[in-house]
């Protein structure tokens, strides 16, 4: 760990100075406290710095959780080994390709019982009408994304199979923070209250203001967990089908890395921002993906107090989308998928492991962080366009 300033520490020991220089910009803000924690994983992103955890006193960031409220992970742990597996691994990526729809833009064009059952849950909990911000978001329950979010099949250290996926609250969550985003920034014009960057404009604790959000935001965390149960569902049934009986979960693992709660840091009460960060409080289970092509890792917090009991979420981005595309070619990302059953197209140039930093370095900062339980390699990816 290395300290930059009075309210910023620093794990990353891969990071550029454009990310260090945005997370300055936000350790200033006056009710930040004790100070920021950046993650190993930490790369430039909206306002607040993806891969930092930003505690506040009487105040939200909406931009420091990002506009994929409760974007996470989710694992289940199969009684199946890799020798219970039939070589035809095509034939079980394309009937989850059929099962969960993919890509941006895309959603279920019904609801299965077990969807429906949680979309009563998630109306029954909304105080609000999550049809302003999307009208079909009982048809996003159960859907992927695109970007960085994924489905695994993976196995462990001792050859055991493992269902691991990525995702969020998809569009309904993206237009909620989209939302309030927007509200803040328009309250610091109104207010004439200057900001290091404008997508670092709060919300103040007391306000109907700060309340809609919190309300929103925690609605949206829990459409994103239902979402990844919904999908996770799914993927069991797929795979169960693909070897021929029934699957046993011995372990499930969630976690969200986008989202707010509050917690007890140097003895006061704050609101606790992880952006692209997981809870890695004491005995707390965690996962940590690497990039398509890299390992993963399922993780127990050790409660690193500076670290605001917290961890990474991944690799971290080391080009932008953009310049990956630039840069890489379709035979670079089929040597690095070699033995990786997967979709072989250039959508996903930009998702190619060597944009991403060494999920093994940004594991060795972690070192303090958390102990790692299981490594997972990738036999099956399937990701959206």
């Amino acid at each position: 760990m290395r300290q930059i300033n009075d309210r910023l520490l620093n794990w990353a020991s891969l990071i550029e100075a454009e990310t260090l220089a945005q997370a300055e910009k936000a350790s200033r803000l006056p009710f930040i406290h004790p100070h920021i924690a950046l993650m190993p994983d930490a790369h430039l992103g909206k306002g607040a710095t993806v891969g930092s955890v930003i505690p506040t006193l009487g105040a939200l960031i909406p931009a420091a959780v990002g506009v994929d409220i409760g974007c996470g992970m989710a694992a289940v742990r199969t009684q199946y080994r890799v020798e219970d597996l039939r070589p035809d691994l095509g034939t079980l990526r394309t009937s989850i390709e059929r099962a969960v729809p993919l890509s941006a833009g895309s959603y279920n064009s019904r609801l299965t019982e077990s969807a429906q059952a949680r979309v009563s849950a998630l109306a029954d909990k909304a105080d609000f009408d999550p049809a302003k911000y999307a009208k079909n978001w009982k048809l996003q329950l159960g859907s992927l994304g695109s970007g960085n979010h994924f489905i695994e099949v993976c196995q462990d250290e001792q050859s055991r199979i493992w269902l691991f996926l990525h995702s969020g609250s998809r569009g309904v969550g993206n237009k909620i923070a989209s939302h309030h985003i927007q509200i803040a920034r328009n309250l610091m014009a109104q207010r004439r209250i200057d900001l290091p960057d404008r997508d670092l404009a709060y919300l103040e604790e007391g306000t109907g203001q700060f309340d809609a959000y919190l309300r929103e935001l925690r609605w949206a965390q829990d459409f994103a967990l239902a979402n990844r149960d919904e999908m996770m569902d799914r993927v069991v049934a797929c795979f169960a089908e693909f070897v021929g009986g029934p699957v046993r979960e011995l372990e499930r693992v969630q976690c969200h890395h986008n989202y707010t709660e509050q917690e007890t840091h140097y003895g006061k009460r704050v609101w606790l921002s992880r952006k692209g960060a997981i809870n890695a409080g004491p005995g707390v289970p965690g996962l940590i993906p690497g990039s398509m092509g890299d390992a993963s890792y399922v993780v127990v917090g050790k409660g690193n107090a500076q670290a605001l009991n917290s961890s990474p979420h991944g690799a971290g981005r080391a080009y932008s989308r953009s310049r990956a595309r630039r840069t890489f070619t379709r035979e670079q990302l089929r040597a690095a998928m070699k033995g990786i059953e997967y979709r072989d197209t250039d959508a996903f140039l930009d998702e190619i492991p060597q944009a991403y930093k060494p999920i093994d370095v940004v594991m060795q900062d972690a070192a303090d962080l958390v102990s790692i339980r299981h490594t997972l390699r990738q036999l099956v990816n399937v990701k959206g366009d």
